[in-house]
């Protein structure tokens, strides 16, 4: 009996603690799961789901005994560190969208109209916001969410079991996924940045030949109207540009 109880100790408790930590420390701070508008008790209780699902696909990566105290701690330290880092990349393409958001807003006039941002839990612009909750939902919509918990279970290979990952790679690596989310935030918002840059130019030019005419009376309100006309116009071509690069930075991240 004694043995039974220490075997189950050695492997399916300590699997499934090894797993959550990891695993539920990614989850906690990715896109959608780990927002801050879905309740604590919910993203806990995922996490523990998806944890014991995953834990037999897992123990083939975990230790075969179980370390010491001072040993556990430190395992428990380094899952924790290797599941933050991967829920924070994806969390950092995921917020392309607030930085899109916050570039259109100013682009349309609407820099100063300042909402609540769920998905942040902060103030945010109004633009900014919209896109945030609708790429969520679009994440969802297109099964994005499958790869963050395939990638999840991929970093077992990437980051080894009782190895030390390499923090000075994964600050490089986090440098290099903050410059791409901000490109693809600029990217996305590159129509604004020509609208307005070619309607300021216009406006300059009719100061020029009509000094008479009140050119800055006309511009906020032609500057938001034009700028909503082409966020109706261009919203499915800026979300699927962002899918496809959040689906390729993902799966880049589960290669080896």
């Amino acid at each position: 009996m004694e043995a039974t109880l220490t075997e189950f100790l050695s492997t399916g408790v300590f699997a499934f603690i090894l797993t959550f930590v990891r695993l539920g420390s990614a989850f906690m701070i990715m896109p959608g799961l780990g927002d801050s508008f879905v309740p604590e008790r919910i993203r806990l209780w995922t996490a523990l789901s998806i944890s014991f699902v995953l834990m037999p696909i897992t123990a083939d990566y975990l230790p075969a005994e179980m370390p010491s105290t001072f040993g556990l701690v430190v395992l428990v330290f380094l899952e924790f560190l290797i599941g933050l880092f991967f829920g924070t990349i994806a969390r950092i393409f995921m917020m392309a969208t607030d930085t899109a958001g916050m570039v259109i807003s100013t682009m349309s006039g609407l820099g100063s109209a300042q909402v609540f941002n769920p998905s942040l839990a902060t103030q945010g612009s109004l633009v900014g916001a919209f896109l945030s909750i609708t790429g969520v939902t679009l994440l969802f919509t297109a099964d994005l969410h499958h790869l963050l918990i395939a990638g999840a279970l991929d970093s077992y290979q990437t980051f080894p079991v009782q190895e030390v990952p390499d923090l000075g790679s994964m600050a490089e690596f986090v440098a290099k996924v903050v410059s791409a989310s901000f490109a693809i935030g600029v990217k996305m918002s590159a129509p604004f940045i020509v609208l307005t840059l070619l309607m300021y130019v216009g406006m300059g030019v009719l100061s020029r030949v009509m000094p008479q005419v009140q050119v800055f009376m006309l511009a906020l309100p032609l500057q938001v109207l034009l700028s909503v006309i082409l966020m109706g116009l261009s919203l499915s071509a800026l979300f699927a540009y962002w899918l496809s690069q959040f689906e390729q930075g993902m799966i880049f991240l589960l290669s080896p």
